[in-house]
């Protein structure tokens, strides 16, 4: 029975999407191949078009075909537009492989129907509340290093339908969700399995040439073509196991001051804002109390370093000058005239500023309160000569640190909020 396709603007769009041939051989490569076993959550890790999506629409369809219509299929990304035009219209989607298999395809309500009566449901992960409820045989996320955790736990309530229910998650390692990862990743009933961009043979002699001068073993390479998960990166100046002490600050410290890196602009493609509050004890020891960073308008990071100056209680604000100049000052002092505010400019390169610092955590001098997941890590993957993008939470601990290392005798105890 032909497929009826519902949710469709055009002709032209109609026609592509139902031109496709799925009766073509596939020869899966190593990485490709499911597991055996009673495993509850295959993790497939793999680099940029190393085959991660074609290996999980290839399962969903072996699982459609053996279930029937007792098939519940959840199919998650980390918007709704990737789940539809990757999961199920990208070259290796499910509808684009197996278009035959299905009577209906709605790409507005987002669902469709297999010929043998399963149904699949494909949507983002930006809202946990759409996984609340629905019960399924199978899930698939893909690209989970990029999608809402809270979504992902809240499909797994969900996975309980049938003797064997199963979970599929694709994605390249990406270092904001690394512990959300690990915690998937290290399940006693997960299997991992990866592979590399090098893997997929399919991809031209040009395209991997390209990739390994612009990229090979560097940081992003390693991450987005080799699929690793990077603690570190070679040349970082922070190493994660000086991190790890953590423990709280006393009830007083004598100082307390809020650094900012500020944003000029605050559009989506806009650098972050960098905000760290630090505070020194009375012995000395300095301690990193909280990161308050964001992507927003000047007026919006402003009210966020206002209120963190009143959160804990602060002494002082430092802001970087050099992009915004007096406009930085002028932006915070709108939101509450009295807060004080120290320009600085930076004179030197960011290695110099915070060869420093990085020196005050290996000698343990300074101590996270808490672990900041998405500080550390840009601490522990930032390296002099990387000119990729501006490491804005770094900058403003080191702005922070340097100002509360030059110990200016303001003995005035200060109490954490």
């Amino acid at each position: 029975m032909p497929a009826t396709v519902s949710g469709v603007r055009s002709i032209t769009e109609m026609v592509t999407m139902l031109g496709g041939d799925s009766s073509v051989t596939w020869t899966p490569y190593p990485h490709q191949i499911p597991p055996p076993g009673d495993w509850r959550t295959w993790c497939i890790r793999g680099g940029r078009g190393s085959g991660k999506t074609e290996a999980a629409a290839r399962m969903v369809h072996d699982h459609l075909e053996e279930l029937g219509s007792r098939a519940r299929v959840g199919i998650g990304a980390p918007i709704i537009p990737a789940a539809r035009n990757i999961c199920m219209e990208g070259e290796s989607g499910l509808y684009s492989l197996f278009r035959d298999s299905f009577v209906t395809y709605n790409r507005t309500m987002s669902e469709a129907r297999h010929k043998g009566g399963g149904y699949v449901y494909f949507t983002g992960t930006e809202e946990p509340d759409r996984w609340n409820g629905p019960q399924w045989t199978m899930l698939w996320f893909d690209e989970l290093a990029l999608c809402n955790p809270d979504s992902w736990w809240q499909a797994q309530l969900g996975l309980r339908l049938g003797s064997q229910p199963r979970a599929i998650a694709t994605y390249t390692p990406k270092r904001a969700k690394r512990r959300f990862i690990e915690e998937v990743e290290g399940s006693p009933d997960t299997v991992l399995t990866t592979g590399s961009t090098y893997d997929n043979p399919k991809l031209s002699e040009s395209t991997l040439s390209y990739f390994e001068k612009q990229f090979g073993r560097g940081m992003l390479g390693r991450q987005e073509l080799y699929a690793e998960d990077i603690e570190e990166a070679e040349g970082a100046l922070w190493q994660r196991a000086w991190l790890e002490s953590r423990s709280p600050a006393p009830e007083t410290l004598k100082r307390i001051v809020v650094g900012v890196d500020p944003a000029v602009t605050g559009n989506k493609d806009s650098d972050e804002t960098g905000i760290i509050v630090a505070g020194m004890g009375e012995d000395n020891q300095i301690y990193v109390l909280g990161d308050h960073s964001l992507r927003a308008s000047p007026s919006q990071w402003a009210r966020s370093v206002v209120g963190a100056y009143e959160h804990f209680n602060a002494d002082l604000i430092v802001g970087e000058v050099n992009n915004g100049g007096e406009m930085v000052e002028l932006t915070i002092k709108t939101i509450d005239r009295s807060v004080p505010f120290r320009a600085v400019r930076a004179s030197r390169g960011k290695a110099v500023r915070a060869e420093p610092i990085a020196a005050m955590y290996e000698d343990g001098r300074v101590t996270h309160v808490q672990e900041f997941e998405q500080l550390e890590d840009q601490m522990c993957t930032w390296t002099p000569d990387d000119k990729s993008h501006s490491p804005d939470r770094l900058d403003a601990l080191v702005w922070a640190l340097t100002e509360l290392s030059k110990d200016r005798g303001n003995l005035r105890f200060r109490y954490i909020a």
